[in-house]
Formats: C-alpha cells, structure tokens, sequence
C-alpha cells in the first residue's frame, strides 16, 4: 500500500471530495486507510464537521473532535484564505519543516493506502519560500492532480502538470473531475488532454455516475 498527495489546480476543484470517495472504497473494500490534511485555512471550530479535516474524518468513520482533528490537521487557521496570508493574519507562519516531516512520518506508518490532502492549487505559497509544490518534492511522494473540465481548465490542468513534473514529482495521476454544469463534455475534456500528458495516467470522474470512476483510480492509486 502507498501514500499519495492530492493536490489540484486551484482551490474548489473537488480534492476533499475524491478523497472521501477513494477512502469510503477503500474502506467497503476491507482496506486500512488513512487521509491528513496537515495545513487547512478557512477552520472555524463551531462547523467542524463541515470544514475538510472534518469530511475526511466522517470518511474514515471518525468524529471531528479536538484529539481527531490534531491527528490529520495539525495546522489549522482560521482566514479562509492563503496558508501564508491565513497564519500570518494569527501572527503565525506556516512551519514548513514541521510539515514535511509530519507528512513523512504519516507516509511511513500507514498500514493501509495514505492520501494527503494539500491546500489550494500547486502553487500555492505556503510561507515566503515555500509553495504547496515544494512540499510534495520534499516529502517524495507521488502527486494525483485533480483538474475541472470546465472552460479554461486545460491551461491550467497542463500548466500546473507542468510545475509538478519540473519539480522532480512523479504523477501517479492526472484526474479530471467533471464540472458541474461545464459546457464542454468530460469526455472532449479528456481526449485534449490525452495528446500532452506525456505517459501519466489519464482519468475522468463522470458527475453521474462517479462510483466506477472512483473504483479504477483507487486500483490505480493501490
């Protein structure tokens, strides 16, 4: 079983709802699986339940209470913005060291399949040094890139593709998540596509249908 970082090309693209589904297949399916998401802005305490850690910890059948959310989303900030802008708005900085070593250690104890679930898209600044980028190469670990099929998401699918692959990432995947009410089909989406991502893996996750979707990409990821 591996440890897989799933990271996006921007924010709201559907990453903490393909982890969820991934971890709720791997788990129908017997599996151990664990999910971190070490870095999350935007955390208000009254709605945990609602924020990211909180829907990945429902995935895996736990509650968001305070030991649980410490466990999967040490570095938790309030600002529902940036990590560098939320933590520096607390007078804080994101602790990149602290992160990579933290998302190391988890990688290497999984008993099961470990997703970790970044912040906003590829290059988001986690301090004044240091990008979401960064973090996967320092960790090592593979990268799955979600992406929309909406107008205008294959610059940014290819360009952030682009940004992983400099850095010395391996891609285990490029996953288009179809985009609700996108007047460019999934499958149109795909086929573009398909001509520059070189040899890494190409899937779409159909909105109507997602479970088969869903099973092949946790098989892959497996």
């Amino acid at each position: 079983m591996g440890a897989n970082f799933i990271t996006g090309t921007g924010t709201d693209i559907g990453k903490t709802w393909l982890a969820c589904a991934l971890l709720r297949h791997w788990r129908a399916q017997g599996l151990r699986p664990a999910a971190l998401k070490p870095v999350l802005s935007g955390f208000d305490p009254a709605s945990a339940q609602a924020s990211d850690a909180g829907l990945l910890l429902a995935a895996l059948g736990s509650e968001p209470d305070e030991r649980s959310l410490d466990a999967i989303a040490p570095w938790r900030y309030a600002a529902p913005l940036s990590p560098d802008m939320a933590a520096a708005r607390e007078g804080r900085q994101v602790p990149f060291e602290s992160v990579v070593a933290f998302t190391r250690r988890a990688a290497a104890e999984a008993p099961g399949p470990l997703l970790v679930e970044g912040i906003g898209g590829v290059m988001v600044p986690l301090d004044h040094r240091h990008t979401v980028r960064d973090w996967i190469a320092a960790c090592g670990l593979p990268g799955v890139l979600v992406a929309g099929s909406y107008l205008g998401s294959l610059s940014h699918a290819l360009t952030a593709l682009e940004a992983l692959v400099r850095a010395g990432v391996p891609v285990a995947a490029v996953v288009v998540n179809e985009s609700e009410g996108s007047a460019v089909p999934l499958e149109q989406t795909l086929d573009a596509l398909a001509h520059h991502v070189g040899g890494v893996p190409l899937m779409g996750i159909a909105r109507a249908d997602p479970g088969p979707d869903v099973a092949r990409l946790a098989d892959l990821l497996c």
